[in-house]
């Protein structure tokens, strides 16, 4: 039984060390990142080009950069902020909210369709947050050149006192020396906005101005903290292709020359988007597909609060006396829902707009694993239905190289005999005993580390479960059955409060969920299935091993923990009924029969 016992202890340990390494780099949010998570917005607006400027000096950008922005003195609610300038209201079936008229900006965005909590009546996810508050978080667009172009405190006209998918908002600015600026900005029933600005020259000269479209946030925000999750800077620029920065990588970029922020810049781009993004949502600058761009990520710390921004800065543009120029963009603000990105991206053109959504370096495993999710979903109405069915689905899938590796089990258990025979005649000739050994595996047809295939199979698979199950919105709050309310949260029972008869609350470390015992349970009966290993140092571990383990995912996903016990009922199933054919004996009852016998007295010494 010895080297059957090697590969089961070899995959074991292969499956620890993943599981331990997920946990590591992707399950332990780290203290500092909390840290620095929690440091309060203060109230300065976003820089890109020089010094910031104090309340009531006037911004006076260079041309060809994204414009500074005044500071704002106190941090005030959020109420408060959105009382300083007069509104223009976002009523579509999906947002809520409103446009500041003075700067133009898109400051105020929630989300009706989801909300903080399971909870139904719980509060609105809340996106976009005015300057002056306590989470600045925005997003601006216009022109550059001077003192000619509107800026941060440019108090426009609008037409309408609300803006919906029917009927878009039209604002008017005269700068009094010629110029006459219009935003019209419409919006979907989802989460686009398209935002075309004109500039007509009424004036005697010409004059060059930068379309720019930004999103600023202030302050560090909370993030996950998981190696899994890319929260912060993202986006494609052009052929550089995906571009990803978490916040304090950004901090500690060089300072770009001529400008007081740090930060990445990409010239001459062409196609793609730059946001900003958390976990399930994003605010993302789309510039015309067709033209030319230079996108920047930037950070500046002003005092105690880092500013991070998502720039677009196009190429000048001349406007002629008596001609009118425009620039079409558009700011994606909304849930990172895959669907609705991937027909955005189809619908406008916006180049590898699906990578939105963090799919990995798995991607080619992680997306279609989310698209038969999803299907089964449509079809049953219930994600977690749609796990058991996917894992039966690959479970089949892989079933011929699955089934290998059960009969070559099978084969090394049929042998071992005759293995403990070369191991007596050959004790003291390590080489013949191997050369014996070797020949004997070729002459039965049997691979040695064959039994290590189906956790080597399993761990992408795992990977691929995992991601989806992380960081697509669909999983949020998605309810199973019963106590199961969302499979991407941990299961919320533990076994150390008699899930939940005795009314005291569990330290996190103790939540021991219904899940992930069941998970334990079948873990322990699949190693059942095997003879019980000779060596003591082995017998421990595998005794130890589905105990390990449940503690171990009793913090993950339900999701997960309902797959992985799935998948070892399927195992147990599949591999008691590979053993029968061959002719090896399922060791599972004498096992749990041995549990509970007797043991013999211990010889008497003397």
């Amino acid at each position: 039984m010895r080297e059957d016992n090697k590969n089961l202890l070899v995959a074991i340990v292969l499956s620890v060390a993943v599981l331990i390494g997920w946990n590591y780099f992707y399950g332990m949010p780290t203290a500092e990142r909390q840290r620095q998570s929690a440091v309060p917005a203060a109230g300065s607006d976003p820089v890109v080009a020089g010094a910031a400027p104090r309340e009531g000096q006037p911004s006076t950008p260079s041309p060809g950069t994204v414009p500074t922005a005044p500071g704002t003195a106190v941090v005030e609610s959020r109420e408060a902020a959105l009382a300083r300038s007069p509104r223009v209201r976002i009523d579509t079936p999906s947002l809520a909210g409103s446009i500041a008229l003075k700067g133009g900006r898109i400051d105020d965005v929630s989300l009706k369709g989801y909300h903080e909590t399971v909870d139904p009546t719980s509060p609105r996810i809340v996106l976009l947050s005015p300057s002056g508050g306590p989470t600045p978080y925005y997003a601006e667009f216009g022109w550059v050149g001077g003192s000619a172009a509107p800026g941060q405190d440019t108090l426009w006209t609008a037409d309408s006192d609300v803006l919906t998918p029917e009927r878009p908002l039209t604002l008017t600015w005269d700068n009094g020396a010629g110029l006459v600026f219009k935003r019209v900005i419409s919006l979907d029933p989802k989460f686009m906005f398209t935002i075309e600005d004109t500039v007509e020259n009424r004036g005697s000269a010409a004059v060059s101005l930068y379309p720019y479209g930004l999103v600023s946030r202030h302050g560090k925000p909370h993030t996950q903290g998981y190696y899994v999750l890319h929260e912060g800077m993202t986006g494609v620029v052009g052929d550089q292709g995906l571009q990803e920065w978490g916040y304090a990588a950004l901090d500690k970029e060089n300072v770009i020359p001529g400008q007081s922020t740090r930060g990445k810049i990409w010239n001459a781009a062409t196609g793609g988007f730059l946001g900003i993004t958390d976990k399930y949502w994003a605010a993302a600058v789309i510039p015309d597909q067709a033209q030319p761009y230079q996108g920047s990520f930037t950070s500046r710390q002003d005092g105690t609060t880092f500013i991070y921004q998502a720039n677009v800065l196009a190429d000048a543009r001349a406007v002629q006396p008596g001609a009118t120029v425009a620039v079409t963009q558009r700011l994606f603000a909304g849930a990172k829902e895959t669907a609705q990105i991937e027909a955005y991206e189809a619908s406008l053109g916006i180049k590898k707009f699906d990578l939105m959504i963090d799919w990995g370096w798995f991607y080619f495993i992680t997306k279609p694993m989310f698209k038969a999710l999803d299907f089964f979903y449509r079809m049953f109405g219930n994600f977690g239905v749609s796990i058991l069915l996917v894992t039966l689905i690959l479970k089949g899938f892989f079933v011929p190289l699955a089934n290998r590796s059960y009969v070559s089990m099978a084969k090394m258990k049929a042998i071992q005999p005759e293995m403990v025979a070369l191991r007596e005649r050959f004790k003291d000739d390590r080489v013949k005993q191997q050369q014996e050994m070797m020949a004997l595996y070729k002459r039965e047809k049997i691979n040695p580390v064959a039994g290590c295939w189906p956790v080597v199979i399993q761990i992408p698979v795992f990977f691929s479960l995992y991601k989806v199950l992380f960081v697509t919105i669909e999983m949020r709050h998605a309810p199973f059955f019963g106590w199961i309310r969302d499979l991407a949260a941990p299961d919320p029972t533990s076994l150390f409060n008699l899930f939940g008869l005795l009314p005291f609350p569990v330290p996190e470390f103790l939540h021991v969920g219904v899940w992930p015992i069941i998970m334990g349970i079948t873990m322990f009966l699949q190693m059942k299935m095997n003879p019980e290993p000779p060596d003591p140092v082995q017998k421990a571990m595998f005794s130890w091993m589905p105990l390990i383990f449940t503690f171990m995912l009793a913090s993950f996903p339900a999701g997960l923990v309902i797959y992985w016990a799935w998948n070892n009922s399927l195992s147990v199933l599949q591999q008691a009924i590979i053993m029968r054919r061959n002719g090896v004996k399922i060791e599972l009852w004498d096992n749990l029969r041995g549990l509970f016998a007797k043991k013999p007295p211990a010889p008497a010494k003397g």
